[in-house]
């Protein structure tokens, strides 16, 4: 699958009807965001199932602020509603082919058990 772009209007939908959904926040102007960008899409293409999408932050400063997105490129990674990986700097084709690879090997029962207490602890 090609990568999608996200935006406010789409994001919701788009998080909460996949499993995975992969997010590159990136800006035109930003040279390690365009070194990153065919790396993410080629890998894409290898996990139909997941989707990969991208938030310009210069069109969507509100997404981007609603996630303190500091730096860019940001990866961020969202499994089953939860927010399972989030980190700045751009990846190379075999640390990002890892890093989905461990995502999609997570256990997610117990990551929703572990969301679950944190949640408890805090109120």
């Amino acid at each position: 699958m090609a990568t999608v772009e996200m935006t406010e209007k789409n994001f919701e939908e788009i998080v909460t009807s996949n499993d995975v959904v992969l997010i590159d926040f990136w800006a035109a102007w930003c040279g390690p965001c365009r070194s990153f960008a065919p790396i993410f899409e080629k890998t894409s293409e290898n996990y139909p199932d997941a989707v990969f999408g991208k938030v310009d932050t210069e069109a969507q400063q509100g997404l981007a602020a609603s996630f303190n997105i500091m730096s860019i490129p940001t990866l961020m990674i969202i499994r089953e509603n939860v927010v399972v990986f989030s980190q700045a700097g751009a990846l190379p084709e075999t640390a990002l082919v890892e890093l989905v690879e461990k995502v999609l090997s997570l256990d997610m029962q117990e990551v929703h058990r572990q969301v679950l207490a944190q949640q408890s602890a805090s109120s």
